[in-house]
């Protein structure tokens, strides 16, 4: 089973798509013969479960700007990661709640969305003080949404359903080179150190890189997209995904590299949490609160190597989009050991000897 390049090009469109494109464009007050030849359709890159494009064609009404969507190509094989059907609650549930684009219309393999007039972030937007604070805002926001889901912690049990796929997918070679008859217990170690009573757990994004953030150019506002792997989960975790994507360049020449001398230093995290815990819109104070939170995330970093590395394990076996999922596992696995000893009070030195 494989996630197939299914590259679509206005020659191409699946029928079922092209019916849907008619329709919304009937809707918006077009012809369809002026859609039709006037159509564009250019893929986006960054995206790594899923194609997506972005598909243009000329208004019929005088003086409107071009019209645009957004297509999403489902991969196929990605229920391995997810629910589709869960995916599209949410997805609709945060659209109803103004959060994310409207559902334009949805085919076998995949949908149509509204295409958002805002500049999608880069690696470097996320250093910048000013944007993060807005980041870390929008952020704590969408934790507080209320979401017609299990306000259960997701993480562990996705983690364990991963372990079993990887364990089940990968060659022996794999299966040692990953430590991966190991990781049940790992997982078992990292739920009883960093679960607590007192966690503040929210419906978490999980999957917070540059390329999931948009900002509009002229209010500043931020919009989250990409809700696949969206759940209740630790606060903190979700921090800890933040801070872990900046050593992350998906637009690089190589973009499976992490440069984890990009991570940010304490101080970055400090400033990114004081913006998250102000924007409540209280009066905040409590350094004590803010310095318990970064202790928080900073453990949960070890959750989020595990979780994106046995996912890259997963896709290298059904993605045939071009990244180096292999090597990017690799390099998530050598900072969950090499992190471990520092950031758990429980720990086992001969797992740490046997991975080196």
């Amino acid at each position: 089973m494989a996630i197939k390049s299914r590259g679509i090009t206005k020659r191409n469109l699946p029928e079922e798509l092209k019916k849907l494109l008619r329709a919304v464009a009937s809707e918006w007050g077009d012809k369809i013969e002026e859609m039709e030849e006037s159509l564009e359709v250019s893929r986006l890159t960054g995206a790594m479960t899923n194609e997506v494009y972005e598909i243009k064609w000329l208004s019929s009404r005088s003086g409107d700007q071009p019209r645009k969507v957004v297509v999403r190509m489902y991969g196929e094989g990605v229920e391995i990661f997810f629910n589709r059907d869960d995916e599209i609650r949410t997805f609709e549930c945060l659209s109803k709640h103004g959060q994310g684009p409207r559902l334009l219309g949805r085919f076998s393999h995949g949908r149509i969305e509204e295409f958002i007039n805002a500049k999608t972030l880069s690696a470097s937007d996320l250093r910048d003080p000013k944007i993060s604070a807005i980041i870390a805002s929008k952020l704590r926001e969408f934790h507080n949404l209320d979401m017609p889901t299990p306000k259960k912690v997701a993480l562990w049990d996705r983690m364990r359903n991963w372990v079993s796929e990887a364990k089940r997918l990968s060659s022996p070679h794999e299966m040692e080179e990953f430590c991966l008859e190991k990781l049940d217990e790992e997982i078992d170690l990292l739920q009883r150190e960093l679960s607590k009573d007192s966690q503040h757990i929210g419906f978490c994004h999980n999957d917070l890189q540059y390329g999931n953030i948009m900002m509009d150019e002229d209010t500043s506002s931020i919009t989250l997209i990409d809700y696949e792997y969206a759940s209740y989960n630790p606060i903190a975790y979700d921090i800890a995904n933040h801070f872990c994507e900046m050593a992350a360049d998906y637009h690089s020449k190589t973009p499976h590299i992490l440069d984890y001398t990009s991570y940010p230093e304490v101080e970055e995290r400090k400033r990114f949490v004081r913006a998250y815990l102000a924007s409540s819109g209280e009066n905040y104070g409590n350094e004590e609160e803010m310095e318990q939170l970064v202790e928080d995330a900073e453990r949960y970093t070890l959750a989020n190597h595990l979780f994106w590395g046995l996912w890259a394990i997963i896709s290298g076996h059904i993605n045939k989009i071009d990244f180096d999922y292999f090597e990017y596992a690799k390099q998530r696995f050598e900072q969950y050991w090499l992190r471990k000893s520092e950031l758990l009070v429980s720990w086992s030195p001969l797992s740490q000897l046997e991975w080196i």
